[in-house]
C-alpha cells in the first residue's frame, strides 16, 4: 500500500512539473495544457482516487470471513445476528492475530515444567491411534473405573480419563498437545 502511495505522489509531481514547463511563451501568461498533459493529469487523479478508495476499504477487503458468513442461515435474512453480535465478539478474528490459545499456554507451561501428562498412556493407546479407537478405549476404561460401577473412590482416575479423552478426541487440541508432548 505504501508503494502505491509513493507512486501516486510521484505521478502527481511529474504531472505538475510538466505543466509548469509546458509554458513556451513567457509573455503570454495563459496556461496551455496539451492533450498529452491532460491525459497524464487525468490518469494521475484517477490513480489517486483508486488509492484512496482502496485505503478506506482495506478493512472490508481484508476481513476474514467467519463461520456465520459462510452459512446460509435464517437470521441473516432478518438481521437478527447483527443485533446481538458485533465485530468485537469471539468469532471475529483479525488477520495476522497470533493463535496463542488457552490450550497452547497450558500445554506449553506443563511441558516446560515436565508436568504434561501422557494422555496416550492414560488411555493405553499408541500415538497413531484413530478417533474411533480412542472413543472405544475411553468407553471401555470408563466402564471399569466409573465410581458408580466400582463402588470405590475412583473419581480422580475418572477425571484423568475424561481429561485425556477431551484432549485426544478433539482433533485441534490433539495436534496442539502432540506439539508439546515429549516422548521418552
Amino acid at each position: 500500500m505504501k508503494q502505491i502511495g509513493i507512486f501516486v505522489i510521484f505521478v502527481i509531481i511529474i504531472g505538475s512539473l510538466q505543466i509548469t514547463y509546458a509554458q513556451t511563451d513567457e509573455s503570454n501568461m495563459e496556461l496551455e495544457v496539451t492533450d498529452k498533459e491532460k491525459i497524464i493529469l487525468f490518469g494521475s487523479f484517477i490513480i489517486a482516487i483508486i488509492a484512496i478508495v482502496l485505503f478506506l476499504a482495506k478493512d472490508i477487503i481484508l476481513r476474514k470471513k467467519t463461520s456465520y458468513d459462510k452459512e446460509d442461515l435464517e437470521s441473516k435474512k432478518d438481521r437478527t445476528y447483527e443485533k446481538y453480535h458485533s465485530d468485537w465478539s469471539d468469532d471475529y478474528e483479525e488477520i495476522g492475530d497470533r493463535k496463542n490459545t488457552k490450550d497452547d499456554r497450558e500445554f506449553r507451561d506443563a511441558a516446560s515444567n515436565d508436568k504434561l501428562p501422557n494422555y496416550y498412556e492414560t488411555l493405553g493407546v499408541p500415538r497413531d491411534v484413530t478417533q474411533e479407537e480412542i472413543k472405544k478405549k475411553f468407553r471401555e476404561l470408563a466402564k471399569k473405573t466409573h465410581p458408580d460401577k466400582t463402588r470405590e473412590d475412583s473419581e480422580e482416575a475418572m477425571a484423568e480419563l475424561n481429561e485425556a479423552y477431551e484432549v485426544l478426541s478433539d482433533k485441534v487440541r490433539r495436534e496442539k498437545y502432540d506439539r508439546y508432548l515429549k516422548v521418552d
